[in-house]
This record gives structure tokens, C-alpha cells and sequence, in this order.
């Protein structure tokens, strides 16, 4: 049985996402991303579950920092809804219930229900391993927002369910591998994933972009960030519909290696069915 890592406690998100993309392997939880990576680096897991961005809050903190240099390759994407719950001891009320806690991104996206019930939000470093500290401390008034799985796991109420303030609220995962899998496979369109690095010229990015435009290729992301510390080093992330092999791929990369001193792919891999 494979086994996929990733950040957070059992019945997080991440787990969640990991059971939907892959039901039939072990789900290893890790303390932080830099652990995740490692973990599949060192053979102690065989794939690692990584959130990039969230329809509500962007991208997630990081992420693009790490992937770089992180020796694991893109084989698959995951769109897991993050529905939000209110979670407690069993025999607790709704009106019983004073504070939550919660992972600090996920208390902004219920604060309507938590206004209207003038409930407290707490600040915790992860909302699943908060739902694991209300079972051992079995503390009353005091309540967890977190997954259904969360629940489940460690035998808790659930409230309310789906309190979240926006229905579409989504985060996108990438399922990696220490191999890279550039065959093609799934029913639906392929997706390739790189990073480059402009030349220092001027219009260089506007140029580089420009091969993609003339060959019909739709570029769905495109974000920068610095690199090693300077406000002059840019570097950019993209997602592009298509795979290296097509022709019109090839004409794209073709161009952009023009105007870039860098180019770096993370991985080719079948779109999400739930991709919009």
C-alpha cells in the first residue's frame, strides 16, 4: 500500500484530499510542508499531498517557494471543497458554546455564523489537531471547526454543518511524486506546470508571453515571486493547458526560451474534472 504525506493533523483537509484522490493509500500526517517534502525525498512516503490555492484566501503561504527546489514532480491535481463545521463534545448545544478553534485562515471564512452566534474565534496551529485537543481535554462551551472526517475520527458532535460564508470555497492540491509522469493518461485535458526566470530585458516578460498568445495556448496561471532576496530577481510560476508534446506546447516553449535564462517544468498531468 502506498502512502501519501501530508501537513496537518488526521481529518484535516489535506487528508481529506488525500482519501479523495488516492482512497486506497495510507495517509501519513507531517508537522509542516518542508516535512511533507522531506518525507517523500527519504522513501518514508511515496507521494505528498500539497495545498498551492484557495478560491477564498489565494494562494497558500509558501508553497511556491518550496516547490522549486523541492526534487518532487506534479502527477496529479485535487479540488477539495472545504465545507466547515462546527464541532463539539458530544451533549453540547449550539447555545452552549462560547469559543471555537480553528486554524487561522479558516476562522475569517465562518465569521458570519460566528458573529450571528456570537461565538468567539481562537487562533490554533491546525484546526483537525484542535478537534484531537477538545477529545482530551473534553473542555465544555468550547468548539472546533473542522471537517466532517474530523468527527469521525476523533468522536465528536457536529453542530452545524456547512457554516462556511462562501459556498464556493475550494482549495486546490497537487498530488507529487519523487518520479516525474509525463505520459498521457485520464479522460480529460492535460495541464503542464513550470517556472521560469526572464531575461534582464526590457519587455521580457510581455515577449515571453507572447508565444502563447500566437499558438492558441491558454495560460490559466501566472504568478511571481522573488528569489534569493532581491527586488530585481523575479520569478514566475505557470500553469498552461496542453502537454509538452503538442505542437503548439512546443512553439510556446520554443519562443519563451528566447526571453528567459531559466526554465523549469514541475510536471504534466491529466486536468481535474472538477477544474472550472
Amino acid at each position: 500500500m502506498k502512502t501519501i504525506a501530508f501537513q496537518g493533523e488526521l481529518g484535516a483537509y489535506s487528508h481529506e484530499a488525500c482519501l479523495s484522490a488516492r482512497p486506497n493509500c495510507k495517509a501519513l500526517p507531517c508537522k509542516s510542508f518542508e516535512e511533507v517534502i522531506s518525507a517523500v525525498n527519504n522513501n518514508v512516503a511515496d507521494l505528498a499531498m500539497l495545498p498551492v490555492e484557495n478560491t477564498t484566501y489565494g494562494r497558500v503561504a509558501d508553497i511556491h517557494r518550496l516547490l522549486p527546489g523541492s526534487g518532487l514532480h506534479i502527477i496529479d491535481e485535487v479540488f477539495t471543497r472545504v465545507k466547515i463545521n462546527l464541532l463539539s463534545l458530544p451533549g453540547e448545544r449550539l447555545e452552549d458554546i462560547e469559543s471555537v478553534e480553528a486554524h487561522l485562515v479558516l476562522l475569517p471564512q465562518a465569521s458570519a455564523f460566528l458573529e450571528e452566534n456570537n461565538i468567539r474565534g481562537i487562533q490554533a496551529v491546525d484546526s483537525a489537531g484542535a478537534a484531537a485537543a477538545l477529545k482530551a481535554s473534553k473542555t465544555k462551551g468550547v468548539g472546533v471547526l473542522a471537517s466532517k472526517l474530523a468527527a469521525e475520527i476523533y468522536d465528536l458532535k457536529v453542530l452545524a454543518e456547512n457554516i462556511e460564508d462562501s459556498d464556493h470555497n475550494t482549495t486546490r492540491f497537487l498530488l507529487m511524486s519523487s518520479r516525474p509522469d509525463n505520459t498521457r493518461r485520464g479522460d480529460t485535458k492535460m495541464m503542464t506546470t513550470f517556472i521560469f526566470q526572464v531575461r534582464n530585458i526590457p519587455a521580457a516578460l510581455y515577449k515571453a508571453m507572447g508565444g502563447f498568445a500566437t499558438n492558441g495556448v491558454n495560460m490559466t496561471k501566472l504568478e511571481s515571486y522573488m528569489v534569493g532576496g532581491s527586488f530585481s530577481a523575479t520569478q514566475f510560476y505557470a500553469d498552461i493547458e496542453g502537454h509538452p508534446d503538442d505542437n503548439n506546447v512546443k512553439l510556446a516553449m520554443d519562443e519563451l526560451s528566447y526571453f528567459t535564462q531559466s526554465i523549469s517544468i514541475l510536471g504534466v498531468y491529466p486536468a481535474s474534472s472538477k477544474r472550472v
